[in-house]
């Protein structure tokens, strides 16, 4: 029986490769089991196991040989053993990121939007239109689409003002909510029906009195509107913009304008 065909990383894993894994769970711990003893005696300190859905039939052969789910995406689920006790394992994904757009025209009127669907017998109220992020998407890609999707309103990115970091949301994970001015580049609203339920451009100070909007969203708005916030900008020759993106603080001939 032959070790498991694999890679290797820099911090003393073990990757076995998909491909080599069997489909018939006999053979499949025939393979694990000669492979861990292989694994062992050369030292590796962790296992990575990834499981193609395909494939699904041998996990609980891997879970018997003491492998533990990591995570998981729509087509694998990854496993991991340690080889040696108090092995680090890095945790996988934390956080949900997503972003809101304070909108402000020039009669001093806000875009705010209401949600139908809230938490049990919550009332209707006014929050910034916003959302999740797209894997893969920038922050002022994300925020434009998400402030467009809800409104129809569409705007340019201005600056990031400020941002909330948020333990015990969805699946236990934490959150990161970005806050971003937009200037909108008409004001035409064509809400989206399926999730909204009122869209409207409400005054500045109409919102800072309402008791239906969040002291949370009133204190944004408002330094919205006072901070000059930070900007996109660019290291040249840093690395790949299709992959990173920076914030600086806005420079004084900026703040002056």
């Amino acid at each position: 029986m032959q070790v498991i065909e694999s890679s290797t990383n820099a911090f003393g894993g073990v990757l076995p490769k998909p491909a080599a894994l069997s489909h018939d769970p006999d053979v499949f711990r025939q393979q694990l089991f000669h492979s861990l003893e292989a694994w062992k005696r050369d030292g590796f300190l962790v296992v990575w196991l990834e499981i193609p859905i395909t494939k699904s039939s041998v996990i609980p052969v891997a879970v018997d040989a003491g492998f533990v789910f990591h995570h998981s995406s729509d087509d694998y689920l990854m496993l991991t053993c340690r080889l040696v006790e108090d092995a680090f394992i890095p945790v996988h994904a934390t956080h949900y990121i997503g972003a809101g757009g304070v909108v402000l025209n020039d009669k001093q009127e806000l875009l705010v939007v209401c949600e139908k669907y809230r938490g049990a017998g919550r009332p209707p109220y006014y929050k910034l239109p916003g959302g999740a992020l797209h894997p893969g998407e920038h922050l002022v890609e994300g925020v434009v689409r998400e402030v467009f999707e809800e409104t129809g309103v569409p705007t340019r990115f201005d600056a990031l003002v400020c941002l909330r970091h948020w333990h015990g949301y969805r699946y236990g994970k934490s959150d990161i909510y970005f806050v971003c001015r937009l200037v909108p580049l008409h004001q035409d609203i064509a809400m989206q029906l399926s999730e909204i339920e009122e869209c409207r451009w409400m005054p500045v100070e109409e919102y800072f009195n309402a008791e239906t909007v969040s002291s949370f969203n009133k204190h944004i708005v408002q330094t919205a509107m006072t901070s000059p916030g930070f900007m996109p900008t660019w290291i040249e020759g840093y690395a790949d913009p299709k992959k990173y993106e920076f914030f600086m603080p806005v420079d004084g001939e900026r703040q002056e304008q």
